[in-house]
């Protein structure tokens, strides 16, 4: 059984760090509700490239998930919302600070709906700080937060990192701070609020440059693919490509120069400590970079690996995801889907013994769940449930108007929502 079986999950969050978040705690069992706008759901639903009509960036985001449609401007959702609230464990939002507040659901209203509920907030900025009400994405933090300073060659402009890296710390932070919380609630009975912002998750991986500036005042600034304390420790050009090498220490670079049978670089008087090598790295790769062209990838990883020198090719997208070590380590795994047959996805990299993550719900159509989780709500308050997404059409707009949306609810059909209205479908 997996370990987070039993808790419920309200994931009002939306894109990235907020969903990855939830999708993680869902892997670990969790039963996750993916609360959603009625008419287009997560902004990611429409995000190209898509296949047969989902978004990728979606498929990769909302597994081990259910969606439920509420329309929270509408008295029926929100009332259903606070009743979900009130069966919850965790909230988790990403709403600006205030947003969620004027549709009624602030922190101090849903705690004291739910005095044990941990709510969780991830936002650019964080909940405090005269930077807190502005809108914050990852391409904005990685330049505010100085990363971009850092990223790229020492010619060029700073560059921002090729993946969203501020959302995924973020969202890696927030399961932490969820997690810690649950565990102060087992303690003493009550939740709390767990506020996250993509700029301290970014801040808080910069502690090399940082401590670089604190302690003597220089900024790094950029290195390009060396390093900014070692050396060798970078990209080399060989015959058919790029390898890296990470020449960590003083053992590494005797390990090192016997593989390349480079005795008289290894007993140089200038390369004879890390701090000699940095002080004349550019004669030192000047005497690498013949040496090393002769090789191909292959040929220079399997020396270098034979006398365990931390190396590695330079690899595509494409040929790191069939490396059959991803497969061996359950990184890459196969999930059914109803209209995809097979979805590759990444899998959890959190490996646990004796009660691993769980894959195996794909993600959700739009207010896929609407009946399933919201029936038993109306039960509970002796009312008939209403099995369609609640307030799902807007004012003025007619049932027949709606237009389906590619990769979501087939409302009339075997996974989308059973509703009474003959043609209802979503609108982007």
């Amino acid at each position: 059984m997996p370990p987070l079986d039993g808790l419920r999950v309200l994931d009002l969050t939306r894109v990235l760090a907020g969903p990855y978040c939830a999708m993680m705690l869902g892997d670990m069992g969790a039963e996750v509700l993916k609360i959603e706008e009625p008419t287009h759901g997560d902004d990611t639903r429409a995000w190209a490239p898509h296949r047969d009509g989902w978004s990728t960036f979606f498929l990769g985001l909302n597994r081990s998930k259910k969606s439920v449609a509420l329309d929270l401007k509408s008295e029926d959702g929100a009332a259903a919302l606070r009743r979900l609230i009130a069966t919850a464990d965790v909230l988790i939002e990403n709403f600006r600070p205030g947003s969620l507040a004027k549709l009624g659901f602030s922190y101090e209203i849903a705690t004291a709906l739910n005095p044990r509920l941990v709510y969780c907030s991830v936002t650019g900025y964080g909940q405090v700080g005269p930077k807190k009400d502005l809108p914050g994405y990852d391409a904005v933090i990685q330049g505010e937060s100085g990363l971009m300073d850092v990223t790229g060659h020492p010619d060029g402009p700073p560059t921002r990192v090729g993946v969203a890296i501020t959302d995924y710390l973020a969202g890696l932070y927030a399961m932490n701070g969820i997690l810690l919380a649950l565990r102060d609630r087992d303690r003493t009975g009550q939740g709390q609020h767990v506020d996250i912002a993509l700029m301290d998750a970014m801040t808080s991986a910069l502690a090399l440059p940082a401590g670089i500036y604190f302690n003597t005042g220089e900024e790094p600034g950029r290195e390009g693919n060396q390093h900014h304390t070692l050396t060798p420790y970078e990209t080399i050009e060989v015959a058919d490509g790029l390898v890296v090498v990470a020449v960590g220490n003083e053992r590494l670079w005797k390990q090192f120069c016997a593989a390349l049978d480079a005795r008289d670089l290894e007993n140089h008087p200038d390369y004879a400590t890390n701090t000699d090598r940095m002080a004349h790295r550019p004669r030192l790769i000047a005497e690498l970079t013949p040496r090393l062209a002769k090789y191909t990838r292959d040929a220079l990883i399997e020396r270098l690996r034979a006398h365990n020198v931390p190396c590695a090719q330079v690899r595509s997208i494409g040929e790191a995801l069939e490396d059959p070590h991803l497969r061996a380590r359950g990184m890459v795994v196969d999930i059914p889907h109803d209209d995809l047959g097979t979805l590759r996805s990444l899998g959890n990299p959190i490996r646990l013994s004796r009660t691993p993550a769980a894959i195996h719900r794909r993600p959700p159509a739009l207010g896929e769940h609407n009946e399933e989780i919201l029936e038993p709500l109306a039960a509970d308050d002796d009312s008939r449930a209403d099995p369609q997404p609640v307030g799902a059409i807007t004012p003025g707009v007619r049932a027949e108007e709606a237009v389906q949306a590619p990769g979501q609810a087939r409302l009339g059909g075997k996974r989308g929502l059973k509703a009474p209205v003959s043609g209802l479908g979503v609108d982007r």
